[in-house]
């Protein structure tokens, strides 16, 4: 039950009554009208615009609009006031009854409080990770890895029909680098001395694949020349290179549903395919672009190409997808991907990349609304960089990986959750700074510490009250008197637990998941606030003795709360634990 929702619902069934009695023009658009909490708490519980949104398509005063709104709207028993504010602004107190029934709902729906059907079922396809297979994922596509998947879990959550795709870039030069790498480690491994020249990769983490090539072929590749081996040990070194990764997402709790190879475009007619249903839209031509930005003509030689008119749909110049020497580029196999997707039938597309490819989202852009014709919207996520702390120093290194700090590192000193949920303590655009001291610190300042000890603290208010005689099955709370949650500390744990639907489609719509962690700290920082006024004010503890029914009634609240924070650190990939340790 959203209750934003339904109170937008009764602000709209009012206004349909003031325009059935003439005093509203009909045919008044009421899109824009919200109902939302108010940016300062002391002015209510919930405000609604909806005196400015009418005022001037109404040729009326806003604030008559509200005075008149605000008086039908206070005639409603579950409204305490409403009071007009400012130029029309309409602030509601609800009643303490709504609140207390919040509760009631959500021991009923249990997990399902929140969910949406927000998404009807549409098909989403969430590309993230998506790491050239070269080597283990690090810390850079942690973050994006933790992104994707929570991302993905909150579109689920919000009616989304959700598939988690990787797109295995191994179609480029960077796959021919990999495979002279561990050619030099099957040479190693056959007692020869080697050396690491530039451009190949020098990690500890290509030994095994090095030793495990020659157990296949001993001494058979051996000198020979590299267009009898290249072929065959690209693709076993990709191969035991996605073992690797895979086992790298699973440490993290990430589970994609496909794998998608990038050399599964060349040859197969797939590129030629999809500029083909560009070409037929008259997208292709042959061209010469103009100079980029801040070269001179003596640096820069003009060259007829074949070129994508992506300026047709929102991007600043047109795009080559054909080399002069007749080869693709890299946007080539890009567009073909992203056709394949299409041609799959998803109604939406999310890309999760890293900061580095901000110069790619208008042109990926264009090229799925020009393929869809403008039926599939496309989304692209950058995440921003990740600073490594420890001891109060940067940490860098990663001697397995060579020169870069892996997933597995941080995933093996501080858990999966711990390492999922910081790093959706910042908005993904936003740089993240993450202190292996800190993460781990348990206090307020530590979000993971702040969100799950709550969780903590309701299942022990649980033992204990069950140990005190209490009855505190899921039948009895939900049948628990909560008329008697009538205090403000109590009142405002009950108004944070009654946003949570709303955030959730407000999450979904925006593609946030970073919004339900900053949820989940605040929720926890009203249920903790209560808990500490219990401390010096008893009639606020969750166990009354000599009182079952008072009891079970806080009880029912603190349940609430462990409810929501376990369906939030859900979304997000972390457990909600029972007890700190």
């Amino acid at each position: 039950m959203n209750l934003f929702t339904q109170m937008r619902g009764h602000v709209l069934d009012t206004l349909a009554d003031m325009t059935a009695e003439g005093l509203l023009p009909a045919g008044l658009d009421t899109a824009a009208i919200t109902v939302e909490p108010p940016r300062d708490a002391a002015h209510g519980d919930m405000a609604t615009n909806a005196a400015m949104v009418l005022a001037k398509p109404a040729g009326q005063n806003p604030r008559e609009i509200a005075t008149e709104l605000a008086r039908r709207l206070a005639t409603d028993p579950r409204i305490q006031t409403a009071d007009v504010a400012g130029p029309g602004f309409i602030n509601l107190r609800l009643s303490d009854r709504l609140w207390q029934g919040v509760v009631g709902d959500i021991l009923s729906e249990g997990e399902g409080f929140g969910r949406s059907t927000m998404g009807q079922g549409k098909r989403v396809n969430v590309e993230y990770v998506s790491a050239n297979p070269t080597g283990p994922l690090h810390v850079g596509h942690t973050r994006g890895a933790v992104f994707g998947d929570a991302l993905a879990s909150l579109l689920a959550y919000a009616g989304y029909d959700v598939t988690r795709e990787y797109y295995i870039n191994d179609g480029g030069a960077q796959v021919d680098v990999l495979a002279r790498s561990v050619y030099l480690r099957y040479l190693e491994a056959r007692g020869q001395d080697v050396a690491f020249v530039d451009g190949t990769y020098p990690g500890d983490y290509l030994i095994p694949v090095g030793q495990a090539l020659a157990e296949v072929h001993g001494d058979d590749l051996v000198g020979k020349p590299e267009s009898e081996w290249l072929e065959e040990i690209r693709d076993f070194a990709t191969d035991a290179m996605m073992h690797l990764i895979r086992e790298d997402l699973a440490s993290l709790g990430v589970e994609m549903d496909v794998f998608f190879s990038e050399k599964s475009l060349y040859g197969t007619g797939r590129i030629e395919a999809a500029l083909k249903a560009l070409d037929d839209k008259g997208l292709i031509y042959e061209g010469v672009l103009e100079p980029p930005k801040g070269k001179t003509p003596e640096d820069w030689e003009p060259r007829e190409q074949t070129l994508f008119r992506s300026t047709a749909h929102g991007d600043d110049v047109d795009r080559p997808v054909k080399k002069s020497d007749g080869g693709w580029t890299y946007f080539a196999p890009d567009i073909a991907y992203h056709y394949d997707k299409v041609e799959r039938g998803f109604d939406m597309l999310i890309d999760v990349f890293g900061a580095d490819h901000g110069g790619y989202v208008k042109r990926m852009k264009a090229a799925v609304s020009a393929l869809s014709d403008g039926r599939v919207s496309l989304d692209i996520k950058l995440c921003q960089l990740v600073k490594l702390w420890k001891n109060g120093e940067p940490f860098k290194m990663s001697k397995r990986a060579g020169n870069f700090v892996t997933l597995r590192d941080v995933v093996e000193q501080v858990g999966p959750g711990v390492t999922r949920f910081h790093m959706l303590t910042r908005k993904n655009d936003a740089p993240l700074d993450f202190d292996f001291d800190k993460v781990l610190e348990q206090s307020k300042d530590n979000p993971v510490f702040y969100v799950q000890y709550a969780h903590a603290r309701v299942a022990s208010v649980l033992r204990k009250a069950a140990e005190a005689g209490i009855d505190v099955s899921d039948a009895a709370l939900q049948a628990a008197d909560l008329s008697g949650l009538t205090h403000e500390a109590e009142l405002n744990v009950a108004r944070k637990l009654a946003e949570w639907p709303r955030l959730v489609e407000i999450a979904a719509r925006t593609n946030e998941p970073h919004r339900v962690a900053f949820y989940l700290y605040e929720l926890a920082s009203d249920f903790h606030s209560l808990w500490n006024r219990g401390n010096d004010e008893p009639a606020l503890r969750f166990v009354q003795e000599g009182d079952s029914a008072t009891s079970q009634a806080k009880i029912a609240l603190a349940k609430a709360v462990a409810v929501v924070i376990s369906a939030g650190l859900g979304i997000l990939g972390v457990e909600a634990v029972d007890e700190m340790r």
